[in-house]
């Protein structure tokens, strides 16, 4: 399996753990009111918003809370104004990050964040310096035992899918962000429940580390994980060799 998933895989073991101290809720929570105050609180009109409380359904969030955050967004109760700030840096080797966040207070937020990078190695880079490297994609993880192949390219491509590559356990679906929703529908309409899904911002390219800087920049993505504000951290980090140990010391 490619760096790449072995990312995918911690990434899927810390958000468990996030979901045990009560983060996932708070991040999900964000997420409705900033879908909501956007593109308004109907789901059936604003895709974004459908795909939030997807997610918020996945992990048991109660109605009320679901309710509640969408109406903070569409000003019908008082609440919280998040905005949308991406913070972009290096970290051990010259690893391009990007840093999604939801923040009430930007001093705060781009203070935490710039004390994260340096404490790990990294640092922050000026708006644009390292976005170029990434595009933004519609992404589908299928687990290999859910579908063949065939079925799932045929539905991925019929929706509007550009690629699926295989990443040893799972296929990888990737597709233009206007299309993201028709293939993920596509693939579930097989009776096919995706592992993962998500509109992300996926390198262009790697970087390949070894030894101490593998740990060094796992250290980072898991502290930037952390951080209260951070909705996703994305990053062109691979490494090779040493993925059990490396997966078994972050879950």
């Amino acid at each position: 399996m490619s760096g790449h998933s072995k990312w995918h895989t911690i990434k899927h073991k810390k958000g468990a753990t996030d979901a045990k101290r009560g983060k996932i809720f708070t991040r999900i929570i964000k997420e409705l009111t900033v879908a909501a105050r956007n593109g308004g609180g109907d789901p059936d009109m604003n895709p974004r918003l459908r795909t939030v409380i997807a997610d918020a359904k996945q992990v048991n969030m109660p109605a009320d809370n679901i309710k509640r955050a969408i109406r903070r967004g569409t000003g019908e109760e008082e609440g919280m104004v998040y905005d949308e700030v991406t913070y972009e840096g290096y970290g051990p080797g010259g690893v391009a990050v990007l840093v999604d966040t939801l923040t009430d207070n930007r001093n705060r937020t781009v203070s935490e964040i710039r004390h994260i990078f340096g404490k790990y190695g990294g640092n922050m880079g000026e708006a644009n310096s390292v976005g170029w490297m990434f595009d933004k994609k519609g992404l589908v993880v299928v687990d290999k035992s859910k579908a063949s192949e065939n079925k799932l390219m045929a539905a991925a491509l019929e929706a509007g899918a550009e690629d699926m590559k295989d990443e040893g356990d799972v296929w990888e679906v990737t597709s233009s962000p206007e299309v993201h929703e028709a293939v993920v529908d596509s693939i579930k309409a097989l009776g096919v429940e995706p592992e993962r899904s998500e509109v992300a911002m996926l390198p262009q390219n790697y970087v390949t580390l070894e030894g101490k800087a593998v740990q060094q920049m796992l250290k980072l993505m898991e502290a930037l994980e952390d951080c209260d504000d951070t909705r996703n951290v994305y990053s062109n980090f691979d490494f090779s060799g040493a993925g059990e140990d490396i997966e078994a010391s972050t879950a």
